[in-house]
C-alpha cells in the first residue's frame, strides 16, 4: 500500500512524546502538578529505590524529560533528544513502574513502556515533517 502522507507519521508521534515528557519534567523541575514534590521529592524517591547519587540523577531526569521533551516536541535535534527520552523511560520502566505489574492503573509500567517504544520510533524515523531538523536545519525526514 502506498503511503499517503509520507513523514507525518513520526510527526504525530513527536507531538505526543514531546508533549508528555515536556510536561512531566517541567512539572518535576517547578514542583507541580503531579510533581508537585519537585526534583527533592523525586530524588529522595530514586534514593529509596537504591539508585546512587539520587540528587544528580534526579536533576538530570528532571532535565531530560523537560528539555528533551520540548526538542522532541519542536523536531530539534530529534533522533538524539528521542534516545535520551527513550533511556529514561526505559530505566523508569523496568526499575520503577514494572515491579508493579503492568496496567498503569496499578502503578505497572503501560504508560512508560508505551514512551519508550514511541520515543525509539522516532530515533529511528527522525523528525518527520513540520520540524526544526527538516524545515530550518535541512536535514530530510526519513520514512
Amino acid at each position: 500500500m502506498k503511503t499517503v502522507f509520507p513523514g507525518w507519521g513520526p510527526t504525530v508521534v513527536r507531538f505526543g512524546v514531546g508533549t508528555v515528557m515536556f510536561v512531566h519534567g517541567a512539572g518535576k523541575l517547578l514542583g507541580i502538578g503531579p510533581a508537585a514534590s519537585g526534583v527533592a521529592g523525586f530524588a529522595n524517591t530514586l534514593g529509596g529505590l537504591g539508585f546512587p547519587a539520587p540528587g544528580l540523577l534526579a536533576w538530570a531526569v528532571a532535565l531530560v524529560e523537560a528539555v528533551g521533551g520540548l526538542f522532541v516536541l519542536l523536531g530539534l535535534f530529534t533522533q538524539v533528544a528521542a534516545l535520551l527520552v527513550a533511556l529514561v523511560m526505559l530505566v523508569a520502566t523496568v526499575a520503577v513502574h514494572l515491579p508493579n505489574g503492568f496496567l498503569v492503573s496499578e502503578g505497572g509500567a503501560e504508560f512508560t513502556f508505551l514512551l519508550f517504544v514511541a520515543a525509539v520510533s522516532l530515533v529511528f524515523t527522525g523528525a518527520g515533517r513540520l520540524s526544526i531538523d527538516r524545515d530550518l536545519l535541512g536535514r530530510e525526514h526519513r520514512t
